[in-house]
């Protein structure tokens, strides 16, 4: 069964392209380490919740936009073999200058129960 990486981060405005181009330039190295399909979406309509929320989940700030994200791998252990690749390739860590507080991205590791 498939695996999925799910992030939810803030990301300034301004910084979309900046963003992008990062997106953009770590999507094939992922691809190259086994996941299937890469995926970044900019928020568009991102509501303010009652309890909870998107932009409250990453401590958005004014000026910041929601960004949601996710990885497919074909199982959890392709992803964690990736994963463990991709803290130790220089590609990666060549891309330290992010275009966003990588301090209040949430991220975690999900197995499809449900892929209509």
């Amino acid at each position: 069964m498939s695996y999925v990486d799910g992030f939810v981060l803030a990301v300034p405005a301004a910084n979309k392209e900046a963003f992008r181009r990062h997106a953009a330039e770590a999507a094939p190295i992922f691809k190259e380490f086994g996941a299937t399909r890469v995926v970044e979406c900019w928020g568009d309509d991102v509501p303010d919740g009652k309890l909870t929320d998107f932009r409250g989940a990453v401590k958005a700030e004014d000026g910041e936009v929601v960004v949601f994200s996710w990885i497919e791998y074909p199982s959890k252990e392709v992803r964690d073999a990736a994963m463990a690749r991709m803290m130790s390739d220089p590609r990666m860590q060549a891309m330290h200058d992010m275009p966003f507080d990588g301090k209040r991205m949430i991220m975690g590791g999900f197995m499809p129960i449900v892929d209509a």
